[in-house]
Parts: C-alpha cells; structure tokens; sequence
C-alpha cells in the first residue's frame, strides 16, 4: 500500500485545454500497456483525488491498463485561480486527457462528483465508454450537499488553516465506516493544506452545480452498467442508485453494506474484487 507522497511520485503529467484554458493534469497510470482491453479511468470527487482509489488501482492493474487523474483544481492538478471547476469542465479535460493520451475506448469508474462527470461523458459519447462503474455518484438533483456548500463560501477562504483541517477531519474521520485509516485521512487532507490548495477547494466546491445532471438524457448511456454503493451513505443515499438502476437500461444494482460515502475505503477488498469481477466478466 502505497501512501499518498509515493503516489503523487507515481503520477506523470500533461496539459490540456479547457474553455481555452491551458491547464496541467496530474494523472497516476498503472497496469500492462500490451493489454487489448480498454483502459479503466478512475475519477475521484469532493473533496478527495485521485489517492481515493490507492487500493483499487492496484488490484485492476494486474489486468488492465488504468488511468486515474486528479480533476483541474484538485490534487496536483492546476489550481491556480480563473477557470471553471465544474462537472461540465471536468468532463471536457476528461475528453482533452483521453485524446492526448491517444485512447477511444475506456471503462469508467467514478464516484461522488467525479460519478456526475463519468455521466456526462457516457451520456454524451455513448461509442466510448464500453464500461461504467458507478459509487455514491451525483445524479440528478442529489447534490451538493450541506457540507461542500458551506466550503464554497467566500469567508472558508480567510478561515484558519487548523480550522480547514478540522473540517475535513470530520469529513474523512467521522464519515469513515468503522475506525479511519489515517494515512488515508492524511492524505486526502494533504492538497488542500497550502494556501493554494486551501482556496482552490474553495473554488472547487463553489463549482458544484445541480443543473449539470438535471439537464442529462440518462436513456443516452449505453454503457454495461454496474452502481457499486455503499449502502448506509447520507450524502448520496442509495435511493439515487435505484432511480439510475431504473434509468440506465439493463444497470446492475448492486450495494454494499457496512460503507457510508467513502465506499473504496470503507470496503476496498470486496470493492476491488466486484469490481474486477464486473471488467472481466469472471469471478476473481
């Protein structure tokens, strides 16, 4: 298990173009590269990166070739202030990021705000997402919740760093399911603990925009479907899992007991083997 300095190590970059941005995209890429399987993306939400998935990756990288960025604003990806942070962005460097790496065809697995982007994306280019793995996803009007809300406002920017930090510490403490891991909880704080960091995720939780899965034709994915939810979550409560499950055609439900929100953390071995189970099509 890696901790989260040995995997910003790991992670290479590159820049895309975003609404005429030139923006730097950090990305942690694993797995054969002789594969003929389409990569598996992995995209994280808020206020998380890509280190969410440390112990997914791992396991779907014996397999497959993966490909995990951290979203513009988040991570080690630019946070610099003047560009938009929002599902419909993220989606556009989603697309920027595949065509510069040269990849059509992908698997996409997604949580939380990263889940309303893996929507976009499998809504709007149904020929390229052969995949799509869903985690306490935002979906239609689910989101934002109380607590990205209230980091979005102008005055979490002049907040004490202590006081940030306590924030966050409920969030990945207190919404662990059982006792938190706290090299996990270190480093999910870990971006957002410069001042650079601090008021990006200002600027990345301002951005949370309903409109963005209110206006989706989720009858447009076509995508084999799998809604892989922590069971017990408040935030994105599993209802929403059972309205996509009736929205995408033919989308397995699928719940995990004993997770709250953070769902690859809380469960993360029997994630990872449902979720290579889903990929390969075999039990593993």
């Amino acid at each position: 298990m890696v901790d989260h300095d040995a995997w910003s190590d790991q992670q290479s970059s590159t820049t895309v173009s975003v609404d005429g941005h030139d923006l730097e995209v950090a990305s942690h890429e694993d797995g054969p590269d002789e594969s003929t399987a389409p990569p598996v993306v992995f995209l994280h939400g808020i206020p998380t990166w890509s280190f969410l998935w440390r112990d997914i990756v791992p396991a779907v990288a014996e397999d497959r070739r993966t490909i995990a960025p951290d979203l513009v604003g988040y991570g080690n990806s630019a946070m610099g202030d003047g560009f938009d942070r929002s599902i419909r962005a993220q989606e556009a460097m989603l697309e920027a990021l595949l065509d510069d790496l040269g990849v059509e065809a992908i698997a996409l697995v997604a949580h939380d705000i990263g889940g309303g982007v893996a929507l976009r994306f499998a809504a709007h280019n149904p020929e390229r997402v052969e995949q799509l793995v869903l985690s306490n996803a935002v979906c239609y009007d689910s989101w934002p919740v109380e607590f990205v809300s209230n980091l979005g406002l102008p005055s979490t920017a002049d907040l004490e760093r202590e006081e940030l930090e306590e924030q966050l510490d409920s969030a990945f403490v207190e919404g662990a399911y059982g006792e938190a891991d706290p090299e996990f909880v270190a480093g999910m704080k870990a971006p957002w603990l410069t001042d650079e960091g601090h008021l990006s995720l200002v600027r990345d939780a301002v951005a949370t925009n309903t409109n963005h899965t209110t206006e989706l034709d989720y009858g447009a994915i076509t995508a084999e479907t799998l809604l892989l939810w922590g069971k017990d979550d408040v935030m994105q409560p599993y209802a929403y899992a059972e309205r996509l499950a009736e929205d995408i055609d033919d989308a397995e439900l699928e719940p995990l007991s004993d997770a709250y929100h953070w769902v690859p953390e809380d469960r993360s071995d029997a994630y990872a083997d449902r979720l290579r189970e889903f990929l390969t099509g075999a039990e593993v």
